[in-house]
């Protein structure tokens, strides 16, 4: 995946459900770098993996009916 990606964040203690932004970076520390609007204005945040949900904004295509999908136990 290249960066940055839109993103759909959800983050509880901020009050995000959702709010549209971008994923800037993902630090081996445990925290993303996302950019998203608090307000009028884009803000850069650092927000921890443990706490966060990113959704990437643009949907995966359907696998077609007619592949196999093998599943492992």
């Amino acid at each position: 995946m290249e960066l940055p990606v839109p993103v759909l964040i959800h983050h509880e203690l901020l009050g995000l459900k959702g709010a549209a932004g971008s994923l800037i970076q993902i630090f081996p520390e445990g925290f993303y770098l996302v950019s998203t609007t608090f307000g009028s204005k884009v803000h850069r945040v650092q927000l921890p993996i443990s706490q966060t949900v990113l959704i990437v904004e643009q949907a995966e295509e359907e696998a077609a009916a007619s592949e196999p999908m093998e599943i492992e136990r």
